[in-house]
């Protein structure tokens, strides 16, 4: 009779120990999600705070409306003919917009680093297939929004509206200067534009990447730069 109750209380106690192993391990766990997201989710908010003013609880459904990945340099975040499911906000680490023509050569549109916005804004909006590819160039990490969240953050929280505008007008204007610099500067002209409103990209950006960007050969971007 001892034996067989004793046999099930040490049942029991490797079962109750086998408990709190997993549900310690799960609090860690927890725990150290929690030190991951949350300084990158700071970094958004005093992105946000330089446009708009958030309580601490419209910050905490702001933030609700985000997920986080970090990517490992040469991943994709968007495929070309592939769905795209997310905007991404850039926490840290830099990325490439390229469109591959169909003789197989790839056009860079545009970098994004620390702070900015990107994808292929228009097949988020319309929820088709995409144009272009974002890779990264360097280890990042993300902060991601799906299509329904962001209207669901809209409709919820009126005046962040606002703060996608500012962003949206800053990239409309960032655009167009991009498209005149195409049409009316040399490629000297080009450089130094990039010089002076991007300085970063030119030690963080691989030279075969910044000429194809410019629409300069590699020598020539050396000539420029030495």
């Amino acid at each position: 009779m001892f034996t067989k109750h004793y046999g099930l209380f040490l049942c029991l106690f490797h079962v109750s120990a086998f408990l709190l192993i997993l549900q310690k391990n799960n609090f860690i766990n927890y725990i150290l999600i929690l030190r991951s997201i949350t300084p990158m989710k700071e970094t958004l908010r005093r992105h946000i705070e330089e446009i708009i003013q958030v309580t601490d609880e419209e910050f905490n459904f702001i933030a609700s409306c985000f997920s986080s990945r970090t990517f490992a340099r040469h991943e994709f975040l968007v495929r070309q003919g592939e769905s795209v499911r997310y905007t991404y906000f850039v926490v840290s680490g830099l990325l490439k917009l390229v469109y591959l023509d169909e003789s197989g050569k790839a056009h860079i549109l545009s970098f994004a680093m620390e702070d900015w916005w990107e994808t292929d804004f228009f097949a988020f909006y319309s929820q088709s297939r995409a144009t272009m590819s974002l890779q990264c160039l360097e280890d990042s990490e993300i902060l991601c929004i799906t299509l329904p969240d962001y209207r669901r953050l809209c409709e919820t929280l009126p005046k962040i509206e606002h703060f996608f505008l500012r962003k949206a007008t800053s990239g409309h204007i960032a655009s167009q200067q991009r498209i005149l610099s195409l049409l009316s500067s040399d490629a000297k002209g080009r450089y130094e534009q990039l010089l002076k409103r991007h300085p970063s990209l030119l030690q963080r950006v691989p030279k075969t990447l910044l000429a194809s960007y410019l629409g300069v050969s590699r020598e020539t971007l050396s000539r420029f730069s030495s």
